[in-house]
């Protein structure tokens, strides 16, 4: 009886009758100048909360026992439990408070930082959710973190800023300068009014241009500037097919045909196909195939006059096969070199089909309706309303968004022969890579001493990974919450290479999670079509991000914002080679400092400059040939 009602066995309260739940309510983390809308947001990561406390009865089990006591001594121990009780009560609900408070903390750091925030949870009115495509690493290994002790430093500085709710400043241009800068390549020279259309007397030009989108725009507008050039005529070029980027897609299915043709015909002559009695002449018989082995890589007007006029005068017709970069930028007369501006910037517009599939893309991420800029207008024509379709409240703001081009697909790694944490794993990986497809490549490097990847990546050779991505973002005070548009999704290395990014910036989207299944499905086995519409998310951005400043993409992007921007379209190009020598201080350098250096870094790339000597009048068209200065 004794042992049965001592009071160690009285105060024993059991599990299942103790009565203890932590009522667990959704947490939103979201930024001071969203909290007005009442739309629910696209593409945010949300988890964690807010814990509340239910009623702990403490007698419950102590009421199950009684039973066990004897009329005497188990009466006394309940008597002594309850004097004990009532004397530490102000202890245990402190203690009990203390402890929700630490828990509560707790969760909402893990809420801001945890990378379950990967998945996101948003949803659209008819549309789904899609998985990135990423391209897996063979290893199941974890993520891939070159860096943790600065990624740790700005997850805490993003945290401090999200309280404070300071924001960076380079959602503007920083020079004011960029306004001074207006389009006019659409303007025709008096020169060019008074001699009236070009006539056909030298012969037909074909073009057959090898690439993706990008490659292929720069190829059809140096087409245009050498058909000028020439005095010929030129026929609606032809997309090769790649066997990288398996798409049969031609002229007519990404360009207006039409307009194109209108834009340009008071100074080019432009025909969709050859006349019926050129069809049949066997042009590599005659020696009218012409190659890129024919050409200097930027061949001169000189040089195309030498080489290629004769064969123009002599058959009629001269195809150029694999066409692309072959026309040199300086020197170049003025004619020409408007005459690539105003087919970049004014002629080569988009099929309705990729506009309005544009237009729905930049509308979702937004979260309103209508036009904002000359740069929507250009890209979207008039499948984006120029008004509000619905009652604009201007007190929820449009939503901002930074759109970010990671140039980290495994073609490029492989290709750039650096290293990035993934051990002899990734080094078997990317070497079976290039035996396949740059054996060129491999056999270039058994001629000379390559470069270590150290050495590589000292002199900025080595692409950016998703990780020092965020960290650059981190450094030039990005926002937690900012929301990226993420072109491209190909990455390689998959969820564990982006788990840091997504990390840092859970609010981060592709077109494949902004658009259905059946939206995209019309352009789903068509790369340079999906690739148009990444241009157009990019290009309308309220800042562009760019990690390779040799990427087609980034280099076509950044031209159109600076032409059609009017100094409101900020674009971040990072110096790879001067973000490596900050980098490799990453064991000591101080949070404060690095953001220091990165603001430097960048800001160096966003001086208002005139195109120097050399340089593509596609990327830096802020010259007399393009662009008027008031």
């Amino acid at each position: 009886m004794g042992k049965q009602g001592s009071s160690p066995r009285g105060r024993r309260v059991e599990n299942e009758d103790l009565d203890i739940s932590f009522g667990l309510k959704e947490h939103e983390f979201r930024s001071l100048d969203l909290q007005h809308g009442g739309d629910s947001p696209i593409g945010r990561r949300l988890s964690g909360g807010e814990y509340n406390w239910d009623k702990v009865v403490l007698t419950k089990g102590m009421k199950n026992d009684s039973a066990k006591f004897t009329p005497c001594k188990g009466v006394y121990v309940g008597k002594r439990q309850m004097w004990w009780l009532h004397r530490h009560i102000r202890s245990i609900v402190f203690t009990l408070l203390l402890m929700g408070f630490l828990y509560l903390l707790d969760s909402l750091l893990l809420s801001i930082f945890d990378p379950v925030m990967l998945q996101s949870n948003f949803s659209l009115q008819g549309s789904s959710k899609t998985e990135v495509e990423m391209v897996p690493r063979a290893a199941k290994e974890g993520p891939v973190k070159l860096y943790e002790r600065l990624l740790n430093l700005a997850a805490s500085s993003l945290a401090e800023r999200e309280l404070k709710q300071e924001s960076s400043k380079l959602w503007e241009e920083p020079y004011p300068q960029a306004s001074s800068w207006k389009p006019c390549a659409d303007k025709t020279s008096p020169l060019v009014v008074r001699a009236g259309k070009p006539r056909n007397i030298t012969g037909y030009i074909l073009i057959s241009a090898n690439g993706g989108l990008n490659q292929q725009r720069v190829a059809v507008c140096n087409a245009v500037a050498v058909a000028s050039l020439l005095n010929a005529t030129l026929v609606i070029p032809k997309f090769l097919y790649s066997n990288v980027w398996k798409d049969p897609s031609q002229f007519g299915d990404i360009y207006q045909e039409d307009y194109f043709m209108d834009m340009l015909k008071d100074e080019v002559n432009i025909m969709k196909e050859l006349p019926p009695n050129l069809k049949l002449l066997d042009v590599e018989a005659a020696g009218s195939l012409i190659t890129d082995a024919d050409l200097s890589k930027e061949a001169t007007p000189d040089e195309y006059i030498e080489k290629i006029l004769p064969l123009l005068l002599r058959n009629r017709v001269v195809h150029f096969l694999g066409y692309g970069n072959r026309l040199g930028f300086d020197p170049l007369p003025y004619e020409f070199q408007r005459l690539r501006c105003k087919c970049n910037f004014h002629a080569l517009k988009f099929v309705p089909e990729i506009q309005q599939i544009g237009s729905l893309l930049v509308r979702r991420i937004r979260r309103y309706d209508f036009a904002r800029s000359t740069l929507d207008k250009q890209l979207l024509g008039n499948l984006i309303p120029h008004v509000p379709l619905r009652h604009y409240h201007a007190a929820e703001g449009p939503s901002k968004y930074l759109a970010l081009h990671l140039r980290f697909e495994i073609d490029m790694v492989a290709y750039s022969m650096c290293e990035f944490g993934g051990g002899e794993t990734e080094r078997s990986e990317l070497q079976t890579y290039r035996e396949v497809h740059f054996p060129l490549l491999l056999e270039r490097l058994k001629k000379s001493k390559p470069l270590s990847p150290q050495e590589l990546r000292k002199t900025g050779k080595c692409p950016l990974t998703p990780e020092e991505a965020g960290l650059v973002l981190a450094g030039l005070c990005f926002k937690h919450g900012t929301y990226i548009y993420l072109a491209g999704s190909d990455i390689y290395g998959g969820q564990s290479r982006m788990q840091a990014l997504t990390t840092l910036y859970p609010n981060l989207v592709t077109k494949e999670d902004l658009l259905t299944p059946s939206e995209l499905a019309p352009f789903r086995n068509f790369s340079s079509q999906l690739a148009a519409l990444d241009f157009i998310a990019c290009a309308t951005s309220d800042v562009f991000a760019m990690t390779d400043s040799g990427s087609q993409l980034s280099s076509l992007v950044s031209g159109f914002r600076t032409y059609y921007g009017g100094g409101h379209a900020p674009t971040l190009r990072p110096s790879k080679k001067r973000l490596s020598v900050i980098l490799s201080r990453n064991k000591t350098i101080g949070w404060h400092s690095f953001e220091g250096k990165i603001r430097k870094m960048i800001d160096e790339g966003q001086r208002v400059q005139v195109r120097g000597l050399g340089r593509s009048i596609y990327r830096h068209p802020r010259c007399k040939e393009c662009m008027c200065r008031h």
